[in-house]
């Protein structure tokens, strides 16, 4: 027999592919590819049993369609005739008498309709001779997808595989022989994989397909002339497609009660039997399908759970059959082509993939997660039964990584993470610059009114200063001018609050032991008895660059308002730490904590939480224009609500550690 030129049968309809990999699931030889997310055939690999097009719900997945080839072959003038595959019966279950089918068929301009039925006779009858003649284990050739996966991915088995053509060959060569070897022959079944098993067919049609040319010709079967089949008809052969019809139509009663034959339909249990056949465990003969017999083949219409509704029809017919049958003229028959040639070889064509090594396999699971027997979940959710096989899978190029539905959630769930964080991040960067750009708006105001003070207040506090030496103390005016040059010291001080906050003072940087610049603040500091005060030096390198002045000030400042903030007593904790670049310093207290609508405002200058007269409001405007001056960071954290992890309020400063000459010249 020769072999068919093989031809694409399967292709994957890309738009519609949802990557839910069950078509890597179903299929028995891993013929599907995920690349980029999308699951593509493999056409070197498929077998064409077209398990994937049985299961894509989103019809991503598809078969090739050969309707317009018959439709010219039937516009041809030679005689072209349809073998009907047996399992007709269970496709066109709607036509009660089978007559009529076949009338849809001539007129569709079929010169001869013949049954496959009478092929599956031939071929029972050869295979029961060929287990009565040998003791060699064989099996079952008629299942062109079972052929091709021996052939690829079992190819030590392939002289084992009963050199017996297919009842659709042996149908062929009898049509040939009675008809003419002019006539064009036109297969019609439930099979995808016979569209490339044989050149000795023309064309190969699914029922699939035939229902398509009846409806585009609008035929209809109560409107058609019934008409029966051509000879030679078929006997038992006609229940060849359900499961275990070959072995129902063997003369072999003995053999199978003796345990001869085993049978095994479906993409597991075939390969199952094959895997323990080659082990030697098994040493039976085989009759091995990939469907759930032919009834459920993927080039029928109906794909729904009505494996047994099928298999009812079917024997229905079967009974009609047989009992309506010339038995004396389909035994005339089965003799008349006994010496007809039935016989077929098959090729060694092994295309299996080689098995990655130990280490390549460790590699990829780790990859994945997979570190450990006990991560391996084996859940099946990538299409692989188990852990290692998708790995194997992964590196043959057949896989992904992101397959694996266990570490794509837990990839999620960090992304989530990370996500939450850089969202934090974000707010916290936005609202951080939202803050500057307010103060640095109200630092322009407060310089343009610090200059335009300066002067007036300046005249104002030597004059006063100048009457207030000529005054006798006696002098009932006396008073008021102290009280005059005191304030207008308290206003000289808000001017000079303003102008370090707009940072319009100047800088002078010295190299400084930050630890003894937190102990020269504190000289100035009083700590209440209830108040107890910790420093963590945390510090790899305690030298800096900074205005030793107006940093004292500002971390006396810090210092002072956390201890105000303590009335009945508490912590006051000041942490150093560091990095190459730059100096942390970190002034907390166990307060009460300022409230969340304050924490925005606290930085401008005039606001204050405290009572009239006990502030001005320039203490904490006047630090943040210090640290802006050292060109460093300056935030705040406060909490009144215990249940976050901490209380009071903490201020964290940010120090570059060093400054260019330039800088330390301003």
């Amino acid at each position: 027999m020769s072999q068919a030129v093989r031809k694409q049968l399967v292709y994957t309809i890309p738009d519609r592919c949802r990557v839910c990999y069950t078509c890597v699931r179903e299929c028995p030889a891993k013929a599907i590819q995920i690349i980029n997310g999308q699951a593509q055939v493999i056409d070197k690999r498929c077998i064409g049993c077209g398990n994937c097009v049985k299961v894509c719900s989103q019809h991503a997945k598809d078969f090739v369609k050969l309707t317009a080839e018959v439709e010219r072959l039937l516009q041809n003038d030679q005689p072209v005739a349809a073998l009907v595959a047996p399992s007709f019966p269970a496709e066109f279950s709607e036509i009660e008498d089978y007559r009529r089918f076949v009338g849809m068929l001539r007129e569709l301009g079929f010169d001869y309709v013949c049954e496959v039925a009478f092929g599956a006779d031939l071929v029972s009858q050869r295979f029961n001779d060929l287990l009565g003649r040998s003791d060699k284990s064989f099996i079952s050739s008629d299942c062109p997808g079972i052929v091709y996966y021996i052939e690829h991915y079992h190819p030590e088995l392939t002289d084992h595989l009963a050199p017996i053509v297919s009842p659709m060959v042996a149908m062929s060569r009898v049509v040939r022989q009675k008809y003419g070897e002019n006539v064009k022959i036109v297969f019609a079944g439930p099979c995808v994989a016979k569209k490339a098993e044989s050149n000795e067919t023309d064309q190969e049609l699914t029922f699939i397909e035939l229902r398509e040319m009846f409806e585009k010709a609008h035929l209809h079967h109560e409107n058609v002339e019934p008409s029966d089949f051509d000879p030679p008809l078929g006997g038992k052969g006609a229940i060849f497609p359900v499961s275990r019809g070959l072995v129902q139509n063997l003369d072999a009663a003995e053999d199978i009660n003796d345990g001869r034959i085993i049978t095994a339909e479906g993409r597991s249990n075939f390969k199952e039997a094959i895997k323990e056949f080659e082990k030697g465990v098994i040493y039976q003969n085989l009759m091995l399908l990939c469907c759930e017999g032919c009834i459920m083949g993927p080039g029928t219409s109906s794909q729904g759970n009505n494996k047994y509704s099928r298999r009812l029809t079917v024997n229905s017919y079967v009974k009609h059959k047989l009992n309506a049958l010339d038995t004396e003229q389909w035994r005339h028959n089965i003799n008349f082509y006994e010496k007809l040639d039935l016989s077929v070889s098959f090729i060694k064509a092994d295309r299996r993939m080689e098995t990655p090594s130990r280490e390549e396999i460790k590699k990829v699971l780790a990859s994945i997660g997979k570190y450990s027997e006990k991560d391996h979940l084996n859940c099946g959710a990538c299409g692989y039964e188990t852990c290692e096989a998708h790995a194997i899978a992964i590196i043959q190029g057949l896989a992904e990584t992101e397959m694996c539905l266990p570490y794509s959630i837990e990839k999620l769930h960090h992304s989530l993470s990370e996500l939450r964080i850089s969202n934090q991040q974000l707010n916290s960067a936005r609202e951080a610059l939202k803050q500057q750009e307010k103060l640095a708006h109200m630092g322009q105001l407060s310089a343009g009114i610090a200059h335009e003070l300066n002067n007036p207040l300046g005249v104002i506090i030597m004059y006063s200063n100048i009457l207030l030496d000529e005054t006798d103390k006696e002098s009932e005016f006396y008073k008021d001018l102290q009280l005059i040059v005191e304030q207008s010291d308290r206003c000289r001080n808000i001017v000079s609050g303003l102008l370090n906050f707009a940072r319009k003072n100047q800088v002078k940087y010295d190299q400084i032991n930050v630890g003894e610049l937190i102990h020269k603040s504190l000289e100035s500091v009083i700590v209440k008895n209830n108040v107890h005060l910790k420093i963590h030096n945390n510090l790899n390198n305690p030298m800096a660059d900074v205005d030793v002045e107006q940093m004292i000030q500002a971390i006396s400042n810090l210092a002072k308002n956390g201890i105000e903030a303590m009335p009945d007593g508490g912590q006051l904790t000041i942490k150093l730490s560091d990095t190459p670049d730059q100096v942390n310093i970190e002034v907390s207290d166990t307060g009460k904590g300022i409230d969340q609508e304050n924490l925005e405002k606290i930085f401008e200058p005039f606001f204050t939480t405290k009572e009239i007269g006990k502030g001005t409001g320039l203490g904490l405007a006047t630090i943040y224009g210090i640290v802006k001056m050292h060109k460093g960071k300056i935030n705040v954290e406060s909490n009144t609500d215990p249940e976050k992890g901490m209380t009071g309020t903490r201020f964290s400063i940010n120090l570059p550690r060093h400054h260019s000459r330039k800088e330390k010249a301003i």
